[in-house]
């Protein structure tokens, strides 16, 4: 892992070894504009602890997270907006850092433009899903 550190880009932008637009900082968190926003203000939010998924990072160094997206959305002036965040390349993370998107949603053809492929739905399987989940949680 410290390998991964030593390279990850959100790790040398919290070092202040990479220059940033550096919105928010705290002990936990660290903020900043996105280099190529899909719209005006686009952000990302950062545990500063590295962790390429969400479940690599522990739950305090998490708390921050939508908090802090939130203060950016209400900065931005935002009044759509999307939060996203993506664990592993085969969904969409480009970067081995845990990162959460807020993005401002101007206009249809600004901000995430994204596809929502539902599924039919088979009860049973369903309710067999729900119980293998619930009792693991």
């Amino acid at each position: 892992m410290a390998s991964k550190m030593a390279s990850c880009i959100f790790c040398k932008i919290v070092k202040g070894e990479i220059p940033s637009f550096k919105l928010f900082e705290s002990d936990k968190t660290f903020a900043f504009l996105d280099i190529q926003p899909l719209s005006r203000g686009h952000a990302l939010v950062i545990p500063k602890v590295h962790g390429e998924k969400l479940t690599d990072i522990p739950d305090d160094h998490l708390a921050e997270l939508l908090p802090v997206a939130k203060k950016l959305a209400l900065a931005t002036g935002a009044q759509e907006f999307n939060i996203l965040q993506n664990n592993g390349k085969g969904a969409h993370q480009e970067v081995g850092h845990v990162h959460v998107h807020m993005i401002p949603k101007p206009n249809p053809e600004e901000g995430l433009i994204i596809g929502w492929p539902q599924q039919k739905t088979d009860m049973d399987k369903l309710k067999a899903l729900f119980e293998e989940i619930k009792a693991k949680v």
